[in-house]
């Protein structure tokens, strides 16, 4: 079943997002002092084109710096790429087929917005320890 959602994923909103996400990751790599958001925009966007079958677990080590990379990374390019979730999630809702989708759209918001101090990681790799905060 994962994989028939992916692949229904993948048609209309995955590849897409995930352009959006390589884009950005380009941009941010261009200077030496934004690849960390370059490397995070890259991990978001594998996770952008294939979701189903993994979730975003909070890192127990995440502190401070973690919190002013999230700062930074939504003023440089954390809104627009929500912005591109919700536009692909408005597009997908106008079907009916497109409701689940859209609705993972819309679950995607806020990992896109502060996406350091989580990890993706495989459903079968999650330990009964780890906070689980989306759940494709």
């Amino acid at each position: 079943m994962r994989t028939l959602l992916n692949l229904i994923w993948l048609v209309f909103a995955g590849f897409w997002l995930a352009m959006g996400y390589l884009a950005a990751g380009v941009l941010m790599c261009l200077l030496i002092v934004t690849i960390p958001f370059g490397i995070a925009s890259f991990r978001m966007a594998i996770f952008a084109l294939w979701p189903f079958g993994s979730v975003v677990v909070a890192k127990p080590t995440a502190g401070v710096g973690s919190a002013l990379m999230n700062v930074l990374w939504f003023l440089l390019c954390g809104w627009w790429l929500a912005l591109g979730h919700i536009i692909t999630a408005i597009a997908c809702a106008i079907t009916i087929v497109g409701i689940p989708l859209a609705l993972g759209n819309l679950k995607m918001l806020p990992v896109s917005c502060v996406p350091f101090g989580k990890d993706i990681v495989p459903i079968g790799a999650l330990r009964s320890d780890m906070r689980v905060l989306y759940r494709a």
